[in-house]
């Protein structure tokens, strides 16, 4: 089956570059589940932008590389924040129906932040986004979406019928979930932009298919990875018992939110930054969890009950509904919260054209290392990558477009050697032991002990899913687990490889922070 160019993913960094290459070739988006099924449709915030009169570039790049700890590339920061304004203004003419103050985007405020440059839809910006880029790609005849493909691995050189060992890329192998039969999608060039690896951990608020697929594919077919330590932790997850993944915007803080201590009703911020509830989220989310562990809580305290109810409700409105559904009004209590792994802030090395070391393959938005984010993301920085990297790929094939060759014949998937399972369980069981001791040995404070440990167990997963992979036919949930526990080795070899605490890996062994800040990078 074979398009002019793939793309893996059906987010904003996916279907902003279908959108601009769409124009001009014949485009193919893989999508694991539904369209709408990955991150950016649950993106509450919003996105970074310079647009106020007392707000400057050099102020978000400062902004920027401060969050960052000094691991960013400024050359990177400087590439997205300079083309911010223009894809808000792309937004804006696809129909995103951004919050307005008068006759201007209403500003927000984030923690990190120097100013308030976060353009909205209300609490439900990501949604906002995802429905305009997908009615767009939906009218466009050259783009062909096709849902329910859980991609197994890249075609290179060493899949071609005259195998040629090549790390080029020519496309992806696709299992069909409906026919569960796997199909070989070839083209001139592959965009991954399949999200970030957050399910690696008990708690996240990614969805359920942010399983780190992208990331694992391109390691696995010769790609560099890098700063694969720098998992983001959201402060401010809703600590319930039914309900695993809500987000608390980091809005609610922007606007006036506090965090207090159950137990003593003390406003605890003060104690840990003097920016307070609007420092960076590896302060806030490390501060959270110190309350918890030191008091032994189960959670600790957001509260913006203080703010007329009237402004809570127009600044948070599917958060005031959804914790209403759970019997928690916050515009009259305080909203409790627990610490949750948010945003993989490593991934594939990519340059500022989104090329990755494979020839013919890009990437864009959370599956990658652009050197945007450094040792930790700052708030509302997320999409606005996917669009700027987004259009940064699809603007390089088109360029360059003459120059790639036409993919050549390759070999269908092996079905010979497989059989169905009846162990299923043993996915199950290994998916629940990765992500419990990811979270404890791996989490928000580190030990090089507590890393050890889960490099051991990997060691003895990997045996025991590779020998399954191996034998059985591959299903949806075999190829995430597959994908979670190489995303896992990488998290923890780059953990052990960082001797020093930065951004957002801590690790009490080396609680000092370097002078030179160096990128950890792992090479195939």
């Amino acid at each position: 089956m074979q398009h002019d160019v793939i793309i893996v993913g059906s987010g904003a960094a996916g279907l902003t570059a279908a959108l601009a290459l769409g124009q001009n070739l014949k485009v193919l988006v893989l999508a694991k589940g539904g369209l709408s099924g990955g991150s950016t449709a649950w993106a509450q915030g919003g996105i970074a932008a310079v647009l106020d009169a007392g707000d400057t570039f050099e102020n978000h790049i400062r902004d920027t590389m401060v969050a960052g700890a000094g691991l960013n590339r400024l050359e990177t920061v400087e590439f997205v924040i300079e083309r911010a304004p223009h894809a808000i203004d792309r937004l804006a003419q696809l129909g995103v129906p951004f919050n307005l103050d008068g006759e201007h985007l209403h500003l927000t405020r984030e923690g990190g932040h120097s100013h308030r440059r976060i353009v909205h839809v209300n609490d439900a910006t990501g949604s906002a986004v995802q429905e305009a880029l997908l009615r767009a790609c939906e009218a466009n005849a050259n783009i062909t979406l096709l849902p329910h493909r859980a991609c197994v691995d890249l075609i290179t050189g060493r899949h071609e019928e005259r195998y040629s060992g090549s790390g080029r890329v020519w496309g992806v192998y696709a299992l069909d979930e409906s026919t569960g039969k796997v199909e070989a999608h070839t083209a001139r060039a592959t965009v991954l932009a399949t999200g970030g690896a957050g399910r690696v951990y008990q708690f996240s608020t990614a969805p359920r298919g942010a399983t780190g697929d992208g990331i694992a594919m391109a390691w696995r077919a010769g790609a560099r990875v890098s700063n694969m330590e720098m998992m983001q932790f959201h402060p401010t997850c809703l600590y319930n018992l039914d309900v695993k993944n809500f987000l608390i915007t980091e809005a609610v803080r922007g606007e006036g939110g506090h965090l207090l201590n159950p137990k003593t009703g003390h406003r605890y911020m003060a104690d840990y930054d003097e920016r307070l509830e609007l420092a960076p989220r590896d302060v806030v989310a490390r501060a959270n969890d110190a309350e918890i562990k030191r008091d032994g809580l189960d959670f600790v305290h957001l509260d913006i009950s203080h703010q007329p109810a009237d402004f809570v409700k127009t600044h948070f409105p599917n958060i005031y509904e959804k914790l209403i559904g759970l019997g928690i009004d916050m515009t009259r209590e305080p909203i409790p919260v627990v610490p949750a792994q948010h945003y993989t802030c490593g991934g594939i090395l990519v340059d500022l054209d989104g090329r990755t070391d494979l020839p013919g393959l890009y990437a864009a938005g959370e599956c990658t290392e652009s050197g945007l984010h450094g040792a930790n993301r700052l708030a509302s920085n997320s999409l606005l990558e996917c669009f700027v990297f987004g259009e940064a790929a699809a603007a390089h094939i088109l360029a360059n477009w003459d120059g790639f060759d036409a993919p050549p014949k390759v070999r269908g998937w092996d079905e010979s050697r497989v059989t169905d399972s009846d162990e299923e369980v043993i996915i199950k069981q290994n998916w629940t032991e990765i992500r419990r001791f990811m979270w404890n040995y791996v989490g928000i404070v580190r030990t090089t002990k507590r890393l050890e440990r889960a490099a051991h167990r990997i060691k003895l997963l990997t045996t025991e899913v590779e020998d399954y992979y191996g034998h059985f036919r591959v299903s949806t949930d075999l190829i995430e687990l597959r994908n979670l526990l190489q995303c896992a080795d990488l998290i923890v070899r780059s953990a052990l490889a960082r001797k020093e605490s930065r951004g957002l890996h801590y690790t009490l062994d080396y609680p000092q922070t370097l002078k030179i800040a160096r990128d950890t990078v792992l090479v195939p």
